[in-house]
């Protein structure tokens, strides 16, 4: 542990887990501390301050939380000016119960406080004593705070948070609140921000981005929204994740067709294929319709590539109900799929619904689903075999491209390409074309030289070793300020 000299700026390392959310809060975790002035840590083992930013969604994520807080505990126990925080979806769920279990944690804060952190870390090490604040609606909206980008060629970003459905099975809504959304000029500015600084594709996050618009009354928000951000002079890829069924609008897959830029993929979540399944869980579609949106997809763009989440196991679940899902998969052709095992989460009305499966029935399911999808997207990433396709080089993708001297990046319709590079030299954010020569279930490899290379903004950002660093898109409201130097940590135990 490198702990901190006088003068010397305290270091920081964020740990992340769950979903594209949380992966979008930690960025802005990391512009908070930096906005702060913390340095991320060169070596996150001797960080002065490890963040974790936590997920409430699986059944293990408690212990896992609590594992990784054990391991810590002898490392701050030797150096006493170390801090540790909590954060995120878990922290929102067990709010003080966690200085409880770990009383070596510093500060807890929850969804609705991020902007909060640098002030609390600065005030537990003053009072000496554990910081806990969760608060209970949304104190600023996320977007207005600083933000540390993890990529020079993609960018996460937000046009809503929270979400208004109630599903049984989901404790989401109770942790991140009602859904708030933010008006289109102010997204459109974010989006022109990351353009303007290189990045090539951005997503669109919601947990319903169907519901976009809700706040201001107009249900065919999402639809202009796709259309206004597909205009936008430089950007050349836009994505976004998640949509909810019910909601599913044809305005949306007219401008996924329409729009140039707006790729043709679509992460559309199942859950399940019983309609009497679909109401325990209140999701507010059956099969046929799901089936419906998945056709009129697929007539006006062909070449689609749809994903989802099936989940297994949920209470009450018979055989025939798993081979109503069993048969939609088979109908759907996916390319690929989240599948879980059902989790019982405390606090969601399916917890205490009778008839929870046992877990050798849902193992022995969840098996049969798995293999079904496999031979699925592997017949359909078959097809693709010997066609050209345009791919984003990307990094940290493939784990076996040291080995096999490949590099790897996304397709347009987001499959995972592992191709040769041939005299080329790409970097990470620049755009090559290849062919593809094998199919896998779920990678694509093209094993011969690229067609072409294209060197872009974001590939040479990359290079520098420059991260887009954005303020903040302001809603009208203060954003935050740097605050006066950390004073030095003095010899103690803050335990």
């Amino acid at each position: 542990m490198t702990m901190q000299t006088q003068g010397a700026a305290r270091t920081y390392d964020v740990r992340t887990y769950g979903c594209q959310m949380n992966v979008h809060d930690s960025e802005r975790i990391s512009g908070l501390m930096e906005d702060a002035g913390y340095v991320r840590a060169a070596d996150p083992e001797a960080a002065d301050v490890v963040v974790f930013n936590t997920c409430a969604v699986r059944e293990n994520a408690d212990n896992r939380l609590y594992g990784n807080l054990g391991h810590l505990r002898p490392t701050k126990m030797k150096h006493p000016g170390m801090q540790i925080a909590v954060g995120g979806c878990l922290a929102q769920k067990d709010r003080g119960d966690i200085v409880k279990k770990a009383p070596w944690v510093d500060v807890v804060f929850g969804t609705h406080n991020i902007g909060s952190l640098p002030a609390l870390l600065e005030r537990a090490r003053h009072n000496e004593e554990a910081e806990v604040e969760i608060l209970e609606s949304l104190e600023i909206f996320p977007s207005t705070l600083p933000t540390k980008r993890e990529s020079t060629y993609a960018g996460w970003v937000s046009i809503s948070v929270g979400c208004n459905n109630t599903c049984t099975f989901c404790i989401v809504p109770s942790l991140r609140g009602k859904e708030k959304d933010r008006r289109p000029p102010e997204i459109l500015a974010e989006v022109r921000a990351l353009v303007a600084e290189g990045v090539s594709e951005v997503t669109l996050l919601g947990q319903n981005v169907n519901s976009y618009g809700v706040e201001f009354g107009d249900r065919l928000a999402f639809g202009k929204l796709l259309r206004a951000t597909g205009a936008i002079e430089g950007l050349e890829r836009v994505r976004f994740t998640s949509p909810h069924p019910k909601d599913f609008t044809d305005d949306v897959i007219a401008a996924m067709a329409e729009t140039p830029n707006v790729c043709h993929s679509l992460h559309m979540p199942l859950q399940s294929g019983s309609d009497r399944l679909l109401k325990e869980m209140r999701r507010s579609y059956r099969h046929e319709k799901y089936l419906g949106i998945i056709d009129k997809v697929r007539a006006a763009m062909p070449d689609a590539a749809i994903t989802t989440d099936i989940i297994v196991g949920f209470p009450g679940e018979t055989e025939d109900d798993f081979e109503q899902t069993l048969e939609v998969v088979r109908r759907a052709r996916f390319s690929s799929a989240f599948t879980f095992q059902y989790s019982k989460r405390p606090g969601t009305p399916a917890a205490t619904m009778a008839d929870q499966v046992p877990k050798a029935v849902v193992q022995e399911r969840y098996e049969r689903l798995i293999a079904l999808l496999e031979e699925i997207t592997w017949a359909e990433n078959k097809k693709l075999v010997g066609q050209k396709v345009e791919v984003l080089v990307a990094v940290g993708e493939g784990r076996k491209d040291e080995r096999t001297g490949r590099m790897s990046g996304r397709a347009r319709d987001g499959r995972l390409v592992h191709f040769a590079i041939g005299d080329t030299a790409p970097r990470p954010g620049d755009v090559i074309e290849t062919v593809v020569t094998y199919a896998a279930p779920h990678h694509l490899n093209a094993d011969g030289a690229p067609l072409s290379h294209r060197r872009t903004r974001a590939g040479d950002a990359f290079a520098a070793g420059r991260l887009p660093k954005l303020q903040g898109v302001s809603l009208g409201l203060p954003t935050l300020g740097v605050p006066a130097p950390l004073p030095p940590v003095a010899d103690g135990c803050a335990l």
